[in-house]
């Protein structure tokens, strides 16, 4: 499996002609859609610095969180994701970043404690997916890190049906979280201690 989809991502990577490249086409070219494959395809941006994806991203992978805590299993972009363009530079970047997970991946992950990567109604999975969608979406700098990060090694364990990666994503979303959550509590203090001190100049 994975040799056929590292080699089809870097191919299609290298051919890319257009200035701008649609999640649509990544899509087509990343293969079948599935819970996992959609939340690679998706988070895989995320870890790059281009303004405004995350945001578009962030309720894609919402949206895809959702659908695995009502227990759907027929999955597909969100318009408005399969309508985000890219350069073709980041798009590139994007296949490139894909086909490396797929390679890394292929090495460690193989088919165990499956019933730990599972997306079935109302899992813990979805949950900390949409959790980290949520974190994704919040304008804080280089804040979508960790839970891209996270929600990749999720959808590698999806992939792979491998319980021991899903949970080393679901640790990653949980540091993700409590970090996010240190970084908007400094962000409180420090801005409530300037909004005193502009007050009372």
């Amino acid at each position: 499996m994975t040799a056929p989809i590292v080699q089809r991502l870097r191919e299609t990577a290298a051919a890319l002609s257009e200035e701008r490249v649609s999640m649509q086409t990544l899509a087509h070219a990343h293969g079948t859609a599935a819970h996992g494959t959609l939340l690679l395809l998706m988070a895989g941006p995320c870890l790059l610095p281009v303004p405004g994806v995350g945001t578009v991203l962030g309720f894609g992978m919402a949206a895809l969180a959702a659908a695995m805590w009502k227990g759907h299993t027929s999955v597909c972009l969100p318009r408005r994701v399969a309508e985000l363009e890219l350069s073709r530079h980041w798009a590139q970047r994007v296949l490139g970043i894909l086909a490396s997970a797929y390679a890394m991946a292929g090495r460690f992950a193989k088919a165990r404690l499956s019933h730990l990567a599972s997306t079935g109604r109302r899992s813990w999975t979805a949950a900390a997916i949409g959790l980290m969608a949520f974190i994704v979406i919040l304008p804080i700098p280089l804040g979508n890190l960790l839970p891209a990060l996270a929600m990749m090694l999720i959808g590698l364990g999806l992939v792979f049906r491998d319980g021991v990666v899903a949970v080393l994503g679901m640790i990653t979303a949980v540091l993700a979280f409590f970090v996010t959550a240190g970084l908007v509590l400094m962000a409180w203090v420090y801005g409530s201690e300037w909004i005193l001190r502009w007050a009372s100049s």
